[in-house]
C-alpha cells in the first residue's frame, strides 16, 4: 500500500490535481472561521453549546449539506442551495420535455443545464438566507448591539440586505470552489465538499465521546460510559463501515450475450458479458430527502405548541401530541423516516434508471439477456430484478439511518456523536472515498500500475 501511496506522487498530473483539491478544500474549511460581520460571538457560542430543538434540527442539516449553521459563517447555507437546484432540475428532467431534450443533447445540453442550475442556485440562496437571518439570528438575539437601530433597537434593513448577499456569495463561491475540483481536481467537487465538512465535525464528536466516558466497568458517576459500552460502540462502528462498503459495492449481475456477426470468414462478437444492477440504485439521496422533508413538520409542530392555546382545549392537546410525536428519536419519526426512505428510494430509482431505454440500447448494440426477447419482455424483466434489488437497498438504507437513534437510545449517547459514528455522515464519507479511489485507480491504470485496491 505505502508503494502504491508513493506511485501516486510520482505521476506529475496526479499529483498536481491532488494538490489543488486539497488547496480548495483547505479554503473551504477556512471560510467556516469567518462569521458574518452583524453577529455577537459570544451568543453565538452560547447558542451552538446549547442542545435540542431548533440547534438540533440545524446540526443535522449540517451532516448532508457541508453548512453549519449554528456557527453563522459566510459558508453558513453550505452547498445545500446547489443540491436542491440540481435535484429540482433532475426531476424536472423526466416530466418536462425540454429539459430531457437538453439532457439527451450530450455536452452542450448538459452545460446549458448547469447554467440553468446556477441561475436557481442563487435564487434558492436568496430565500433561504432571508430567512435564516429573520427566523434564526433575529430571534436568538445573535446581532452585534453595535448594529441595532438606537430608535428601534432592531437589526436595519441595509445589514439585513448585507447578511443576505454574504452568505448568498458565499454558497455561490463553494458552487464554483466544487466546479474547480470537478473540472483540475480529482474527485466529484460537491461530494468532496460534503464529506470534509463530516470529517472536520468527526473530531469534536470523538472527543465529547471521550468526555462523556469512564475508564470503568459499569460506567462512572453521572451517567458516564463504561468500557464495555465503548468497546460495543467500536464493534457497532467497524460493523457499520464493513455494512457500508459491502452494500455500496453490492451488485445484482445480469448475463448479456452479445450476437455473432460474419464479415468475411471471420466471426465477431458472440462474447458473454454482465450488465451490473447496483444494490444500492439511489445512494444516499433517499436519506437526505426524508430527513428534509421530516424538518418541516418538526419545525412547525414545535413552533405551534409554543403558542398560546385555549387551557385544556382541542388545539393544545393536538399540538402538543405533534410536537411529541414528531420530535426527533420519537417512535413516529423514525416509523415515518424509514417509510419515506422506502419511497424515496423507488422513486429516486425510477428515475435514474429506466429498464426501457436500457432494452432498447442492448437491442440496439446487438445485445440480449438469453431467455428474454429483446424489447418488452427484456424491460419487464429487469424491471422486476430492480424492484426486487431496490426494496434490499431501501432496507439497508433504513437501518443504517436508524442506527444513530438506536445507540442514542439505548447507550445513551448524545445524538450527535451517533449520528457522526454511525448513520447518514458515515454513509457519505464511505461512498465519496470510494468514488474518490476509483478516479485515482482510473490514473494509475492508464498508466500500467495496479489499482490502490488491487494485489500488485
Amino acid at each position: 500500500m505505502w508503494e502504491k501511496i508513493r506511485v501516486v506522487w510520482q505521476i506529475p498530473e496526479l499529483r498536481q490535481k491532488i494538490l489543488l483539491t486539497l488547496g480548495l478544500l483547505a479554503v473551504y474549511r477556512l471560510g467556516f472561521q469567518i462569521r458574518l460581520p452583524i453577529v455577537d460571538p459570544a451568543s453565538v457560542e452560547a447558542l451552538s453549546g446549547q442542545s435540542g430543538g431548533v440547534t438540533d434540527v440545524l446540526q443535522a442539516v449540517a451532516v448532508f449539506s457541508a453548512s453549519q449553521l449554528t456557527q453563522v459563517t459566510i459558508f453558513g447555507l453550505g452547498i445545500m442551495p446547489y443540491i436542491s437546484a440540481s435535484i429540482i432540475f433532475q426531476l424536472m428532467g423526466s416530466v418536462y420535455p425540454p429539459l430531457e431534450a437538453l439532457q439527451k443533447e450530450g455536452e452542450a445540453g448538459r452545460k446549458k443545464i448547469n447554467e440553468y442550475t446556477r441561475y436557481a442556485t442563487v435564487f434558492i440562496c436568496l430565500i433561504q438566507s432571508y430567512i435564516y437571518v429573520r427566523s434564526f439570528i433575529l430571534p436568538n438575539n445573535l446581532v452585534d448591539p453595535a448594529y441595532l437601530d438606537p430608535a428601534t433597537g432592531t437589526l436595519g434593513f441595509g445589514w439585513q440586505f448585507v447578511s443576505v448577499l454574504t452568505m448568498t456569495a458565499g454558497t455561490v463561491f463553494l458552487m464554483w470552489i466544487g466546479e474547480q475540483i470537478d473540472e483540475f481536481g480529482i474527485g466529484n467537487g460537491i461530494s468532496l465538499l460534503i464529506m470534509a465538512g463530516i470529517l472536520a465535525a468527526m473530531p469534536g464528536a470523538g472527543f465529547q465521546l471521550l468526555e462523556e466516558a469512564s475508564l470503568e466497568l459499569g460506567g462512572g458517576p453521572g451517567g458516564k460510559l463504561g468500557i464495555e459500552q465503548l468497546l460495543l460502540l467500536a464493534a457497532m462502528f467497524v460493523a457499520v463501515v464493513v455494512g457500508v462498503v459491502f452494500i455500496t459495492l453490492g451488485q445484482r449481475r445480469i448475463p448479456m450475450q452479445s450476437a455473432k456477426h460474419v464479415r468475411g470468414r471471420r466471426v465477431y462478437g458472440g462474447t458473454r458479458q454482465y450488465l451490473p444492477l447496483k444494490v444500492n440504485q439511489a445512494g444516499v439521496m433517499p436519506i437526505i430527502f426524508a430527513s428534509s422533508l421530516l424538518m418541516l413538520p418538526s419545525l412547525m409542530f414545535s413552533q405551534f405548541a409554543k403558542m398560546q392555546w385555549k387551557e385544556g382545549g382541542f388545539l393544545e392537546a393536538f399540538f402538543g401530541w405533534a410536537d411529541a410525536a414528531f420530535a426527533p428519536n420519537s417512535f413516529f419519526y423514525v416509523l415515518f423516516y424509514v417509510a419515506l426512505i422506502y419511497f424515496f428510494c423507488f422513486f429516486w430509482t425510477a428515475i435514474t434508471f429506466n429498464p426501457k431505454d436500457v432494452s432498447e440500447n442492448l437491442k440496439n448494440y446487438g445485445s440480449f439477456i438469453p431467455g428474454y426477447r429483446p424489447g418488452k419482455r427484456t424491460s419487464d424483466y429487469l424491471e422486476k430484478v430492480m424492484f426486487r434489488i431496490t426494496y434490499v437497498g431501501a432496507g439497508f438504507l433504513a437501518l443504517v439511518a436508524i442506527i444513530p437513534t438506536l445507540i442514542s437510545n439505548s447507550i445513551g449517547v448524545s445524538p450527535m456523536v451517533a449520528s457522526f459514528y454511525g448513520g447518514t455522515g458515515l454513509l457519505i464519507a464511505v461512498s465519496v472515498a470510494f468514488d474518490l479511489v476509483q478516479k485515482i485507480d482510473s490514473h494509475l491504470v492508464m498508466r500500467n500500475y495496479s489499482g490502490l485496491l488491487e494485489k500488485s
